[in-house]
């Protein structure tokens, strides 16, 4: 089968390597479709996501596909079903190291439902924390949409992590496809004002549609600063930056939040903590939390049946997987909300 391999860093290739076996808590995924994720993804690429050293490596965590056989003590998916999250943790070729291989053209996906009731959810078994996430999907939601639920499950996860409630008044900094699910899921829940910061005039004018309140240009500051100062229960940062996390300090209120979202590629923050208030929260969301992702599965799908989030807004291009360097160089103009790689 084929896989897609960081080769070194800033190096893409399709690859071949042996496809995987099923193991007794496993189902074989035959991947559909994937997207691209722009952050994710970019930094495995440039060779700067933290903690990963080790090249070549097999790229991708955001997929969909039908499952084409499953092990003997797997009891959440059956054959035909369409599943998400599907990676190959463990390459096939051991000359290559994991980037979660969630582009190659087969995956594996792990029951961990049914581990946990037989007892044996434990790396030692072969259970990584991931397979929580790896959950099968109503046949009635597109697969483009099935896509998606990788990225909008863990926003809508991070709701949860950060404490956003109906009422509050936030800024969202960046209006990639973190940020707009932010706004989107921010007003479908009811929170009040909804501010965004972005450069490019076209991802302002799509976060306007999807449920902002107001937007800005991120030389606007002092207009920001005139409306927000002190008065926002919470900032969300979609890009992780030291300099937004600074730049929120003196817009949030006493008791406010500084939500940081996304892995921030740098081992050392600085904090002008005298810029904010003298109580305020920094909440940093770099890893998924599971058990919030994996139920925010089915009010998606609903507000996906509703028509209340739509596919077609957030996927800008597609590209066939076999022109993976193109579908890279595009995402990387900044210009794509999402790229689906298809099948």
């Amino acid at each position: 089968m084929f896989s897609v391999a960081v080769t070194e860093p800033g190096k893409i290739e399709l690859v071949q390597i042996p496809c995987p076996e099923p193991g007794p808590y496993e189902a074989l995924i035959r991947t559909e479709v994937a997207c691209l994720c722009n952050a994710t993804d970019r930094k495995l690429v440039e060779g700067h996501f933290p903690g990963v050293e080790t090249y070549p490596l097999l790229l991708g965590h955001e997929a969909a596909g039908i499952v084409l056989r499953i092990g003997p003590k797997v009891r959440s998916f059956k054959a035909g079903d369409r599943v998400i999250g599907g990676l190959l943790l463990k390459p096939t070729n051991p000359a290559y190291a994991s980037g979660w291989g969630g582009f190659s053209e087969y995956t594996l996906a792990g029951d961990h439902r049914a581990m946990v009731e037989d007892g044996v959810a434990a790396p030692e078994h072969g259970h990584a924390e991931v397979f929580e996430i790896m959950r099968p999907v109503p046949p009635d939601i597109p697969v483009e949409a099935a896509v998606l639920l990788c990225t909008w499950r863990e926003v809508y996860a991070a709701f949860g992590d950060f404490n956003l409630q109906a009422g509050q008044n936030i800024l969202v900094v960046g209006a990639g496809p973190v940020g707009l699910s932010f706004v989107n899921f921010a007003r479908l829940l009811g929170l009040g004002d909804i501010g965004v910061v972005e450069s490019l005039e076209e991802k302002r004018a799509l976060a306007l549609r999807m449920g902002a309140s107001e937007v800005f240009a991120p030389e606007d500051m002092e207009a920001i600063g005139k409306k927000w100062a002190g008065k926002l229960d919470a900032v969300i940062d979609a890009v992780g930056r030291e300099s937004i996390i600074n730049s929120a300090l003196p817009l949030v209120k006493l008791g406010g939040s500084i939500c940081v979202y996304g892995v921030i590629d740098q081992p050392v923050i600085q904090l002008r903590k005298h810029e904010g208030p003298y109580n305020f929260n920094l909440l940093v969301h770099q890893w998924p939390t599971r058990f919030r992702e994996a139920a925010a599965q089915e009010p998606l799908c609903e507000w996906i049946r509703q028509g209340k989030i739509s596919h077609t807004e957030f996927i800008s291009a597609e590209f066939p997987i076999q022109q993976i360097n193109e579908a890279f160089a595009f995402s990387r103009t900044g210009k794509p909300i999402k790229t689906l790689l298809r099948y």
